[in-house]
């Protein structure tokens, strides 16, 4: 048997391991459920790759995406190891094989969704394997309190149950005390091991910029900081007109977001990877699972609802330990749209109640009836029936599922989709060869905008055919009559969206909702929201120490290098005195200058005056009308 040093010469070329890699992989082989947390580029798919080629039997990975079981998958082929992954949009006799080859003993890895745990042909076949390690990748989505819950991942203790004995790893790159108490526990951990390797990225700078012209400000960064760069922002629209603007001003720049087809996504990450093209602009679609080690800049042009997305998503730069920065540039109306947007995502009870009614009424179920098949259905319709708006419908509906109320189907969540290929002349010329249509192509427009003619729009047939006041399948017949003549790209739904009924309907009053915990993730949402507004903010911390209070590491070491740091510097503020000073003179607030200086010695006078001088001068502390200083 090789040892891991050995195994990661031969597969992997490394001659030794990472920080916490050899503890993690010890504590695997010792047959030792472990949670481990590593930031990103820390080296996670590593802690379980190893012990899976040296353990006897086939590691089964649960990951959530699958641009990061494609990603992982390549790799392990490229390094000659089997793996295979199982994902919506394989044929049944694709996933045949792979099971087969599973049962067989042909595959080191198989990587599935957490919601494949749930079905009876994955659950039979996993009987008949040697399974010899479970690896739950963003092990974070367990978490309630999480940023990014997914619910299927509730069902894995369960699924653990077909496995016994069999040694659990859970990873992530982000997870809060809370959070990490509560992988635990719903993943039933046992006797656990945990390793958590220290937040900070010495090599990477962040910044803050305020600024209403981010456009302009994107540009110069980018001529200020060569070498590769990604530019999220929040829209699909955002991402064409960043990249519009910087080729503009001759960067080689492009857009990528979930609109464009699977072949154009591909097509922009190699060319990206391959140095082809120097900066993507992209919703947050893009760099899960990229191992790209020679990022240097990643700016966000619009903030993250959360720090554990923000820090995800900056870890992308810096990955080769070179110097590299992460840049948010931010302004008032950003702030206040977040705010907006936490508020629909939690409709008022009452119309949650409403929907669940609304919902038993239009499939025409009895109360307490037992029917729990699946029905047919299209969101449009459904909130037009009832007067509902569809992005509060959309959410209430979300709030049932993860309650386990009702299920959505993933078409549910993969509409209709196009894009008009022709040019603008082509377009309308088309138009006036064939009038019967030119209603039609204007509904289309009138709908979903010029975006049409760049992007992959998400459309509902049967929202158009209530504008054009047209049948469904009139509807269809004339996209796919657009398609034919090469004026629109028409990508169907695989299937018909489903909603089915996990419990027998209830009454709409009295609904086995827990409000308690709906009203807990606000409010924990609205927590994480308040500290990534303070960190945008504030401008008197070192952004490295903020990141690692978030995440409950103990440390009052600073930085040196984010832009906090470097005014401080300036001012001679930066040590390890300082540090210690500012945190006194906080906790010692409100309160007037006499008592701090009584308060504080002989030695820190005139260090403290320059702390509170700084703090005064940058808006972060000030002084009521009695004299008192205190913390804004």
């Amino acid at each position: 048997m090789l040892s891991p040093e050995e195994v990661l010469k031969k597969y992997w070329g490394y001659d030794k391991f990472r920080p916490l890699q050899k503890e993690i992989i010890q504590s695997i082989l010792s047959k030792t459920d472990t949670l481990a947390l590593l930031p990103t580029g820390g080296g996670k798919s590593i802690c379980f790759q190893v012990p899976g080629m040296i353990l006897d039997g086939i590691c089964i990975v649960i990951s959530p995406l699958i641009a990061l079981m494609k990603d992982q998958v390549r790799q392990l082929k490229e390094r000659n190891i089997a793996a295979e992954a199982i994902f919506s949009g394989l044929k049944f006799v694709e996933i045949e094989n792979i099971l087969d080859d599973a049962v067989n003993g042909n595959i080191k890895f198989l990587y599935v969704s957490p919601e494949r745990l749930k079905t009876i042909n994955f659950k039979e076949r996993i009987k008949y394997m040697n399974v010899s390690l479970l690896a739950i990748d963003e092990a974070h989505c367990i978490s309630k309190w999480g940023y990014d819950f997914r619910p299927a991942y509730l069902q894995i203790a369960a699924f653990k149950e077909l496995i016994p004995d069999i040694p659990t790893i859970a990873l992530t790159a982000t997870a809060t005390l809370k959070v990490r108490n509560d992988i635990i526990e719903k993943l039933e951990l046992r006797k656990s091991k945990l390793f958590v390797q220290s937040f900070a990225r010495n090599n990477l700078s962040y910044s803050v910029i305020e600024s209403e012209l981010k456009e302009t400000k994107t540009l110069q960064i980018l001529e200020r900081i060569p070498g590769t760069a990604i530019v999220y922002a929040k829209t699909r629209n955002r991402t064409v007109e960043f990249a519009r603007y910087l080729k503009l001003n001759k960067i080689s720049a492009d857009f990528y977001h979930a609109g464009l087809s699977l072949k154009e996504r591909n097509q922009k990450q190699e060319d990206w990877i391959n140095n082809k093209t120097r900066v993507v602009v992209s919703t947050n679609a893009f760099g899960m699972g990229i191992d790209k080690p020679d990022v240097r800049c990643v700016i966000h042009v619009d903030l993250c609802e959360n720090l554990e997305a923000y820090y995800q998503e900056s870890g992308r730069a810096g990955r080769d330990n070179q110097k590299a920065y992460a840049v948010i540039l931010f302004n008032e109306n950003d702030i206040e749209n977040l705010e907006n947007n936490l508020e629909l995502k939690y409709p008022e009870n009452a119309f949650i109640t409403k929907v669940y009614q609304s919902l038993c009424n239009y499939y025409k179920l009895a109360f307490e009836s037992e029917v729990f098949e699946s029905f047919d259905f299209e969101i449009q319709n459904f909130a037009s029936t009832f007067g509902l708006n569809v992005r509060q419908t959309h959410y209430a509906l979300k709030l049932l599922e993860s309650q386990g109320l009702i299920y959505l189907s993933d078409a549910y969540f993969n509409p209709s989709k196009i894009r008009i290929i022709a040019n603008s002349q082509e377009f309308n010329a088309f138009q006036q060869r064939n009038e019967k249509l030119e209603l039609f192509c204007k509904t289309i427009l009138r709908i979903y905008g010029g975006e049409i003619f760049s992007n992959y729009v998400n459309i509902s047939e049967q929202e158009i055919g209530n504008a054009y006041r047209a049948t469904y399948n009139d509807i269809v017949t004339n996209l796919e009559f657009l398609a034919k003549h090469g004026i629109v790209d028409y990508s169907p739904q695989k299937s018909s969206p489903q909603l089915g009924f996990l419990t027998p309907r209830q009454d709409a009053d009295n609904l086995s909702l827990n409000y308690r915990e709906i009203e807990s993730r606000k409010i924990n949402e609205k927590k994480a929201l308040r500290a990534v507004k303070n960190y945008a903010e504030q401008s008197a911390k070192c952004r490295m120490l903020l990141i690692q209070d978030y995440f409950d590491e103990e440390t009052s070491k600073v930085c040196g290098i984010c832009d906090v740091c470097l005014k401080m510097k300036k001012l001679g503020l930066v040590s390890d005195d300082s540090v210690r000073l500012t945190e006194l003179i906080m906790k010692l607030l409100p309160c007037s200058p006499a008592v701090l200086e009584m308060k504080l010695s002989i030695e820190d006078k005139e260090l403290s005056t320059q702390i509170l001088k700084y703090n005064l001068n940058e808006g972060i502390l000030g002084i009521d009308k009695h004299g008192l200083i205190y913390q804004k």
